[in-house]
């Protein structure tokens, strides 16, 4: 028996639309081209402060201090200096300037009001790196006699410990302190054992740069 078979022409046109339509929801999105993000300027770092020492409260530069000088995005300018016994320091451009006598933020002023005449808006930081200036001095019937650097307050009696101690036959009763005061040498009295017992703490002062302490 002879089977004939026959497919509508609108029927095979309907499935094939079909399968168009899903090919086309299964079939990946094509992502949109982005834009590229505008660069953004770069941002200068902040200046790498080197380290330092924290000075006295009443500190005030003197000669031979180390100080560095820091100029944030100048380089060429960032040096360290010694203070020289004329009290000046030499900077790059700047060249001479007064540094003795001063306390380090007035130093930083000074050389900003300097640079501004070669540098647009400069920035600058004074850092104290080492201080030799500032000097006290023992002598007699201690341990260790000699010069000390005085980096930090320091009394008498301190003192007295830095440099080891009294020896054995000192006069603990008549230690002096002598200090230039205005042009003028001034002594003051220090009883040891006074101290010691806590009758005379008025005695133990603050030394400054400068005093000699003479224990006989």
């Amino acid at each position: 028996m002879k089977v004939n078979c026959f497919v509508c022409p609108v029927t095979v046109a309907m499935l094939a639309a079909a399968a168009t339509c899903a090919a086309a929801q299964t079939a990946p999105a094509t992502p949109a081209p982005q834009t590229a993000a505008p660069a953004r300027p770069a941002v200068a770092a902040p200046p790498v402060i080197p380290a330092g020492i924290q000075p006295p409260g009443d500190y005030t530069i003197g000669p031979d201090d180390v100080l560095g000088i820091v100029f944030w995005r100048e380089k060429d300018m960032t040096t360290d200096v010694t203070v020289r016994p004329d009290g000046n320091i030499t900077l790059p451009l700047i060249n001479e300037i007064a540094a003795a006598g001063l306390r380090p933020e007035q130093l930083r002023a000074a050389i900003t009001q300097e640079a501004v005449k070669f540098i647009e808006d400069p920035s600058v930081t004074v850092i104290v790196k080492k201080i030799n200036s500032r000097k006290v001095y023992i002598t007699g019937m201690v341990e260790k006699p000699g010069t000390y650097d005085l980096i930090a307050p320091t009394t008498v009696i301190q003192f007295i410990a830095i440099a080891r101690g009294l020896k054995e036959f000192a006069h603990r009763k008549d230690i002096v302190i002598m200090r230039n005061e205005g042009g003028k040498s001034v002594t003051y009295p220090f009883d040891y054992e006074a101290i010691v017992k806590r009758t005379k703490p008025d005695q133990n002062i603050l030394l400054k740069p400068g005093d000699t302490v003479v224990v006989p």
